[in-house]
């Protein structure tokens, strides 16, 4: 008979993680996770620097879908 209140208990939880999302704090887990902020910043400037001599080359021709790009 003691399985109503397990239950209950079980449905309250769920409706919980269901409707209240709370906040999330991403910084928290980018620490837990060990991500490095920076260098996210310094590989997009390396990539836009490797590639920026193919855009100025490729950029301004038309392209085979009859966009210019």
């Amino acid at each position: 008979m003691g399985r109503g209140r397990a239950k209950a208990k079980q449905v309250k939880v769920a409706r919980q993680l269901k409707y209240n999302s709370g906040g999330t704090d991403l910084d928290r887990l980018k620490s837990e996770l060990g991500v490095d902020d920076s260098a996210g910043e310094d590989s997009y400037d390396e990539l836009a620097e490797k590639y920026a001599d193919y855009a100025d080359e490729y950029g301004t021709e038309d392209r085979k879908d009859g966009t210019s790009g």
